[in-house]
């Protein structure tokens, strides 16, 4: 991905990037491709009717992450009191995707690839709010 290049070339960063925000932006977008593929793997699996939840879910998840992805790339200062509660809403998502993705894990690999992305995912949206820096009132 170019997220490191472009963010960089932005007037309010002056240059220097916050590699969590990066990593969150990536982890994000990365997230919302695998829950989509996942999502559609599962609706192709002849126990379709045992993965309803998982569907919802990975779609859900998608759909939150790229809109976090969306919102994090256009606030690369990493100061804006929303960026916290989107990142951190992500998060969850994430860790629920997950854990219902585990769910099914053992009889489908796509769902264990979902799940690790989801964790990965997590991790970095939770990295980078405890990165962000609060706005001075």
């Amino acid at each position: 991905m170019h997220t490191h290049e472009i963010i960089s070339t932005h007037p309010n960063v002056g240059g220097v990037v916050n590699a969590a925000l990066v990593a969150c932006i990536e982890a994000c977008f990365d997230c919302a491709q695998t829950c989509t593929t996942c999502a559609d793997a599962c609706l192709s699996e002849p126990d379709v009717i045992e993965l309803r939840q998982c569907i919802r879910l990975c779609l859900d998840c998608a759909g939150i992450c790229v809109a976090t992805g969306s919102v994090v790339s256009r606030r690369p200062e990493g100061d804006d009191p929303i960026l916290t509660r989107v990142v951190e809403t992500c998060a969850e998502v994430c860790r629920l995707c997950a854990e219902e993705c585990a769910r099914h894990a053992k009889h489908h690999v796509h769902c264990r690839v979902s799940a690790e992305v989801c964790r990965q995912c997590e991790q970095a949206c939770g990295t980078f709010a405890g990165a962000i820096t609060p706005v001075p009132s």
